[in-house]
């Protein structure tokens, strides 16, 4: 029983949470932008009424839940341990840390991400799908692909720096303007040559 209420053991309880749940959202978020995406352009038109719905509306299942508990988790132990357990200021000075301030940008990153997925990209996709489905396509399907797609762009872009602020929190003692600045560039290049490099791979053995 101590060992359930060692402050380190909830943390590590909380953590894994966030971290298993974080790579099922975004291993599908990739999976959607690096795979998914080069892949319907080549589909046949009269494929994807056959292919779409049962691949894709699991994929949606486990990518909408996982961001819905990658969420809780990060926000329930951001709580515990900066709230509760006071680690958001420091003792003596009463600053807030360099830590906190890493962990609050990607804090606000995950939650832009996590309102993309919940109201912006999933009741587009279920509306999609569905017509698809049921064999009777949405009219506006065209528009409501476009802006779930660019909003699933706009998280992986995003993922970059919001990963590098989660890591940010236990690498770099102090947040600066050039810091946060290179967090930025370096997050969204990477993701941008890995997008542009999914067109490229080839299909061949």
């Amino acid at each position: 029983m101590e060992t359930l209420a060692n402050p380190s053991f909830v943390d590590l309880i909380l953590r894994w949470g966030h971290v298993v749940f974080g790579i099922i959202w975004l291993g599908h978020l990739y999976f959607f932008n690096l795979v998914n995406v080069p892949f319907q352009g080549g589909l046949d038109k009269e494929l994807k009424p056959k292919v779409n719905p049962a691949l894709l509306l699991r994929a949606f299942w486990w990518f909408r839940w996982g961001a819905m508990y990658t969420f809780l988790f990060g926000l329930t132990l951001f709580l515990y341990d900066y709230i509760h357990l006071h680690q958001l200021t420091d003792a003596t000075t009463g600053q807030m840390t360099g830590r906190s301030m890493w962990i609050l940008w990607a804090m606000l990153l995950g939650g832009i991400m996590w309102f993309n997925v919940w109201f912006v990209i999933w009741p587009r996709q279920k509306l999609i799908l569905g017509g698809m489905a049921a064999g009777t396509p949405h009219p506006d399907a065209a528009k409501l692909a476009a802006t779930a797609g660019k909003a699933s762009r706009f998280n992986t872009y995003v993922s970059g720096p919001m990963l590098f602020g989660m890591l940010g929190a236990q690498h770099l003692g102090a947040m600066s303007a050039p810091a946060l600045i290179v967090t930025i560039i370096l997050g969204v290049g990477f993701w941008f040559g890995m997008i542009k490099r999914s067109f490229k791979v080839k299909t061949t053995v």
